[in-house]
């Protein structure tokens, strides 16, 4: 039996701020047990989809306290309020003693890095995201294109299954009968019970568009996670052991939102519905480890997104060399050299810049002494030189929209 949760109640009065955005160090997130606190940011890039007023029942806070980073996000009362103060090293405990709150925190999280994943792919990849199956048929596309036939194949069966119907099903037939000769690896079909997988390298765990009802806990080798687009494929994170992907198909009961495919051999740990109820209250540590990856990815496409409104393309990636280090809990104050785990080119993606323009403003990244490619990777000398290049963007960003403010008023 677990252990009594003793958990502190907090009084804040109307118009009293309880998180601001930008402060660090937090160690704690609240749920609202009585009033109305209003959600403000300083850049608001897209309108959060539950709305900036939340009541009892909701909460704050938790993705600065669950990762470590800065607040994304300010909470001001709107009327007097009370609130449930939550430690980070009780959310644990939490969950063993009320897993109604732990899957309302994950489920939320769920659905607002969905929504907000749209946003970004809507704003970089400059088209609405599909998240259907007859999405797959055009994934077959690119990879029969590709000449990697063993992918190709894999979702052209896939395209088949979901779609029978479809538009594409005799294209689709056809295609498999061509390619067959060249599939040397053809992929095993796991049965639901199996928990343990393993898969060669390069071989497609789940298709973009595709339906799912599991979860995966990398157990050894890496995973890519992708979105084809626009006849490329686009990388979007690699995954190590330990890591967690697939979840808000689970959580939602809707299509992958992007593709898995195994990076090298890997060995993976298939969660199902029926064993993750069993999981929330067995393993807490667990879904702890879930909520603190939803919570940093969410934390991550803030960043990503606020981004986007950067006018000026070297400000963008400063900025963007800016988040990675953060992401990665690196002392940005500290005089200290850092290399970057990706080049010129994967930076170009990152900030959605064409490779025409991208190349352009890489070339004039390059030219600041501070940094060097090494192995065809950006390493930079002293980190502060990231910073204090990002701050004078930022200043003069803001700089031009007073001066825009200002003319608008005469």
């Amino acid at each position: 039996m677990a252990a009594p949760l003793q958990l502190a109640f907090v009084n804040f009065t109307k118009d009293s701020y309880i998180i601001v955005e930008g402060k660090r160090n937090a160690d704690r997130f609240f749920i609202i047990r009585q009033g109305m606190i209003r959600i403000s940011k300083e850049v608001q890039i897209v309108a959060e989809e539950q709305g900036d007023m939340l009541g009892p029942g909701d909460f704050f806070g938790v993705v600065s306290t669950m990762t470590g980073h800065s607040h994304i996000e300010t909470a001001q009362a709107k009327t007097d309020v009370t609130l449930i103060s939550v430690q980070k090293d009780q959310f644990s405990q939490l969950i063993q003693n009320n897993a109604p709150v732990a899957m309302k925190i994950i489920m939320q999280f769920s659905k607002r890095m969905r929504y907000l994943d749209e946003a970004y792919t809507r704003i970089t990849l400059k088209h609405n995201t599909i998240q259907e199956p007859s999405h797959i048929f055009y994934i077959a596309e690119y990879y029969a294109k590709q000449n990697q036939f063993n992918q190709a194949f894999y979702a052209y069966q896939k395209y088949m299954k979901y779609c029978p119907q479809g538009g594409n099903v005799n294209d689709a037939i056809e295609r498999l009968k061509k390619i067959a000769p060249y599939v040397n690896n053809h992929q095993k079909d796991f049965k639901p019970g199996e928990m343990v997988r393993s898969y060669t390298k390069n071989s497609i765990i789940f298709c973009e568009g595709e339906p799912g009802d599991e979860l995966f806990i990398i157990q050894k080798g890496t995973v890519k996670i992708v979105k084809i687009t626009e006849n490329n494929e686009v990388l979007l994170a690699v995954l190590k052991t330990g890591d967690i992907f697939g979840e808000m198909a689970l959580l939602e009961s809707k299509p992958r939102a992007a593709g898995a495919v195994a990076y090298e051999d890997c060995q993976l740990m298939a969660v199902n519905r029926e064993n993750f109820q069993q999981m929330i209250k067995a393993q807490p540590q667990l879904i702890a480890r879930l909520t603190t990856l939803l919570a940093e990815r969410i934390w991550f496409i803030y960043k990503q997104l606020t981004n986007t409104l950067i006018n000026d393309p070297l400000g963008r990636m400063y900025d963007m060399l800016q988040i990675q280090m953060e992401k990665k809990k690196i002392d940005i104050n500290a005089a200290t050299s850092f290399a970057f785990d990706f080049g010129i080119k994967e930076l170009i993606n990152m900030v959605g810049f064409s490779q025409g323009e991208g190349m352009l403003v890489g070339k004039k990244l390059m030219e600041n002494k501070c940094f060097q490619l090494l192995n065809d990777k950006i390493f930079v000398k002293d980190v502060k030189e990231v910073v204090r290049q990002n701050a004078y963007f930022h200043k003069m960003q803001q700089l031009e929209k007073s001066r825009r403010e200002n003319r608008s008023l005469i």
